[in-house]
């Protein structure tokens, strides 16, 4: 297996994941700001890869496995850490909700891929908006302080519930795409 510019970057972003949580629970004052840099340099290095994938023509079939993989990972790590420290009802709801429609869609993919259905899965503009909001809420959630006034970690909380709401609606894109096919799969080869 020949390792790619994109699939360099993917496994950097795994490398992330132990750095982010290391450096996230060191007893110094800067911390939350390099735990968040940590974070947003890895959501960076999600978008490169995919550019240079597309533009380059650099796919691979390992790249397109791991790349998703690395993400949710970065993800799911980054909300644990976040509810660890920020223990409330709703944080806790929001990063349930995320990780659970990640779960059930990445479920859901597989399945449609044994089917060989995996397009019509596909990600659609409004998971790629939920992405975006998903990211800077965590950037913001991990920075924690306020910065020029403006209350980061309070944004971060309303992005991070905005990013939740978008994660049931492109759930429901999803699972909207497969039901016919989900509905031909259960009526079996007899009809």
């Amino acid at each position: 297996m020949k390792l790619t510019i994109p699939t360099m970057l993917t496994l950097a972003r795994i490398v992330l994941i132990p750095v982010l949580v290391v450096v996230f629970y060191l007893p110094f004052q800067w911390t939350n700001f390099a735990a968040a840099f940590i974070f947003a340099f890895a959501s960076i290095t999600d978008w490169l890869d995919g550019w240079i994938a597309r533009r380059y023509d650099l796919y691979s079939a390992f790249g397109a496995f791991l790349d998703p993989v690395a993400d949710k990972l970065m993800v799911a790590v980054a909300l644990l850490l976040i509810v660890q420290k920020h223990p409330t009802v709703w944080m806790t709801l929001w990063a349930a909700v995320i990780v659970g429609r990640e779960i059930a869609v990445s479920a859901l993919r597989e399945w449609m891929a044994e089917l060989g259905q995996r397009a019509a899965v596909k990600v659609a503009t409004i998971g790629k908006i939920k992405t975006i909001v998903q990211m800077v809420a965590l950037v913001c959630l991990l920075y924690q302080e306020s910065f020029m006034g403006l209350p980061i970690f309070r944004i971060g909380e309303w992005l991070l519930a905005g990013a939740a709401l978008l994660t049931l609606w492109s759930g429901l894109a999803y699972l909207r795409a497969a039901w016919p096919i989900m509905r031909e799969d259960a009526k079996g080869p007899s009809g």
